[in-house]
């Protein structure tokens, strides 16, 4: 991601004009990386036809908001050049178990024709955030690309978690999809949430998907409640549940000593907890205390700061709107001035997020997250 501007305005004339600015047409070499706010969902078919007239290849998503430099905005449109990549892939109707196989081989014949034999990159992906099987998905990629690239992305939809067409391309705009851009010669993506884990740990003894129905062997909102009550002194019923719950995710505890968060969403009708992300059977979870986190923003400088490139601008910047809903607009603001400050950029384009995905080590495993930062180097050609 080579190349960033926001457009205060999203109408034709704005991106025509930043498409020629970069060089657009016949001559251009690159394509374009578009994040749009939810608000403005329904002016993506004037962003396609502007890119359709200027002759570059279009692919993006739509967020809960933007943002821009240490706010958040819900008008206008970020784009991303995107140079030296083979167009992205859009892919619909990812939800389906007979899916997963039939993308990660096509997943795998993208990456093997877009990379040189001995080349690195990394593969970015945005999901519409209400596919159930995420984590399906990333255990099929890994199996079929092990560490061929560096994984990371993000999800994309309303904040509402209301279903609506979230992901586009030049022609379509689609819901439970995911998109797919290659990044030859890219380091990939730094992750961090920095939450710290208690001692008390519960197990997820039945799981569907991204539904938590009983926990230690108890209905799952029953014993969330119970422990609730008794850990942290607040009392949870159906009309409270958000309100409270993102303020206390559950931590899927991994061997490693990596912690996945999972933001509870909401309740459905049978006293399932609906999380963002998928939540393995019988796994070992833990209630964190979104209070008790510790100073992701010095973390993630920390990080980036490894990468040589790192100065270039902008700094691509997604965080959490779960995160954001736990700290408040005041905190998220002063925690990405931190992010500004430390790695030196005057730049950071991006999004609020519906989930994040990475891995927990350079080049390792994808994983999928909540709560997270995730911060992207731009660099240059």
């Amino acid at each position: 991601m080579r190349d960033g501007v926001y457009l205060e305005q999203l109408s034709e004339a704005s991106v025509l004009a930043a498409l020629a600015a970069w060089g657009g047409g016949v001559a251009g070499d690159f394509h374009v990386l578009a994040l749009v706010p939810e608000g403005e969902r329904e002016r993506v078919p004037l962003l396609q036809e502007a890119c359709r007239q200027a002759g570059v290849v279009l692919a993006g998503g739509v967020f809960p908001q933007l943002l821009v430099d240490r706010e958040l905005v819900g008008q206008g449109v970020v784009l991303l050049r995107i140079q030296g990549a083979p167009a992205p892939l859009l892919v619909e109707q990812v939800s389906r178990t007979e899916a997963v196989e039939p993308l990660a081989a096509r997943l795998a014949d993208y990456v093997e024709s877009g990379l040189g034999e001995e080349e690195e990159g990394a593969l970015f992906c945005i999901f519409d955030g209400l596919v159930p099987n995420i984590s399906t998905h990333l255990d099929a990629w890994y199996l079929a690309l092990a560490d061929r690239v560096r994984y990371f992305g993000v999800n994309g939809g309303s904040e509402s978690f209301t279903p609506m067409p979230c992901l586009f391309d030049g022609e379509r705009c689609l819901a439970d999809g995911v998109l797919l851009q290659l990044l030859p010669r890219h380091p990939g993506a730094f992750l961090e949430h920095c939450y710290g884990v208690p001692e008390q740990v519960i197990t997820a003894t039945s799981a569907q998907g991204n539904r938590i129905v009983q926990i230690d062997w108890q209905p799952a909102l029953e014993r969330y409640r119970e422990i609730m009550a008794r850990q942290y002194g607040v009392a949870i019923d159906r009309d409270n549940f958000y309100q409270h719950a993102v303020h206390f995710p559950f931590g899927i505890l991994r061997a490693d000593g990596e912690v996945l968060v999972r933001i509870p969403v909401g309740l459905d009708d049978k006293g399932a907890i609906v999380c963002v992300g998928e939540i393995p059977p019988y796994a070992v979870l833990t209630l964190l205390d979104a209070r008790q986190c510790g100073d992701a923003a010095a973390a993630l400088a920390r990080d980036l700061a490894q990468e040589p490139g790192m100065a270039a601008e902008p700094l691509v910047l997604f965080y959490c709107a779960g995160r954001r809903m736990h700290l408040g607009s005041a905190a998220m603001a002063e925690e990405i001035g931190e992010v500004a400050q430390l790695t030196g950029h005057r730049r950071l384009l991006g999004a609020l997020s519906l989930g994040e995905i990475g891995a927990s080590a350079r080049g390792g495993y994808p994983l999928f997250h909540n709560a997270t930062l995730v911060g992207v180097p731009c660099l240059q050609p």
